[in-house]
């Protein structure tokens, strides 16, 4: 299987994401008591499999990014609770939507939904999730937050309408694909703080910078651990993207750097579907040998930069700080 990378250092980044939990903790009990309330249904099912969500556990970055957000913008009403919620249910469809997709087994460590109530039962929920979470905006009462998160909510079903496994992938193909997948919604999540509170577009913009790149981050570590990574921190089997054929950084960079016999490996195996036993191992040897892993990750310090330069317009203080650290977590994180 190869030799586990360590993409971080000794410290624990678990640490750098706390403040920001502290600071959002008693909204988001609320999130929790909304989701709850608003999974309720005669259909026994959804309140079965939305409590199945929240008891698998899981970051909650993307709520506690508007939460933060309209705190740091100086909101003082509910709206931003509600519109948290949307967040989280927009972010579960697409979580319950993607493993049907991708026939995954493992969801945050525990089985996943489709393995215990079907891929239909899944499917359908998730698309009740959306439901509500667009009622919700709409409750709200906010012209602008509606129409930033639901032109998220088209994105990412987008990036997940691609063309078969293209080995010839570029970077700029790659970074199109995972900014309408996961930075998309980090960026609405962030922005909608600063819309609901009224606040200049100067701010508006720049969150939405702050959490588009702060997503671009994420999700080039998630790529990253999935060929270094431990299968019992990631909450999915190591190589997942791999068996799967995704095109994603680690291989763009391996493949581009390779020569014709490496560059026949990734075509038969991602291209064609032709893995084999020791397949695994030989890309991760590949990945490593063309210093892959290290150079994704350098990728993801550098939009993690980006994101702390555009918290640079807000006054310091705790949210400001929390929410810088959080760009450390993202990056530094071991799943």
């Amino acid at each position: 299987m190869g030799v586990v990378v360590k993409l971080s250092g000794p410290r624990d980044p678990s640490a750098s994401l706390a403040p920001l939990v502290a600071l959002v903790e008693e909204d988001m009990a609320h999130v929790n008591r909304i989701i709850l309330d608003r999974a309720r249904s005669n259909v026994d099912l959804i309140p079965e499999l939305a409590r199945h969500l929240i008891n698998s556990g899981g970051k909650r970055l993307r709520p506690m990014l508007t939460i933060a957000a309209a705190k740091l913008c100086g909101y003082e009403g509910d709206g931003h609770v509600r519109l948290a919620s949307s967040v989280e249910f927009m972010h579960t469809a697409t979580l319950l939507h993607d493993d049907v997709v991708d026939e995954s087994s493992l969801r945050r460590g525990k089985i996943a939904a489709r393995l215990l109530w079907g891929n239909e039962a899944s499917v359908l929920v998730g698309d009740y999730l959306l439901g509500q979470a667009f009622k919700m905006m709409v409750d709200v009462g906010s012209l602008g937050a509606l129409r930033i998160l639901s032109d998220a909510a088209r994105s990412s079903p987008r990036a997940r309408c691609s063309s078969p496994p293209n080995t010839e992938t570029t970077e700029d193909d790659y970074l199109a694909v995972i900014d309408a997948k996961t930075a998309a919604l980090f960026a609405a999540a962030a922005e909608v703080g600063a819309v609901i509170a009224e606040r200049p577009k100067s701010e508006a913009a720049a969150l939405r910078s702050y959490g588009r790149n702060l997503g671009l981050a994420f999700q080039l570590v998630d790529d990253a651990l999935d060929y270094s990574g431990e299968q019992s921190t990631l909450g999915k089997s190591v190589g997942d993207d791999f068996r799967d054929g995704k095109i994603t950084l680690p291989v763009v960079l391996s493949y581009r750097r390779g020569n014709k016999e490496e560059r026949a490996f990734w075509e038969r195996t991602l291209k064609e579907g032709q893995v084999g036993g020791d397949d695994l191992a030989k890309a991760i040897e590949l990945i490593a040998q063309h210093t892959a892993l290290a150079d994704t990750m350098e990728r993801a310090r550098h939009y993690g930069a980006i994101a702390r330069d555009a918290l640079a317009i807000f006054p310091d203080g705790p949210i400001k700080s929390a929410l810088q650290d959080a760009i450390e977590f993202s990056v530094d994180r071991p799943f």
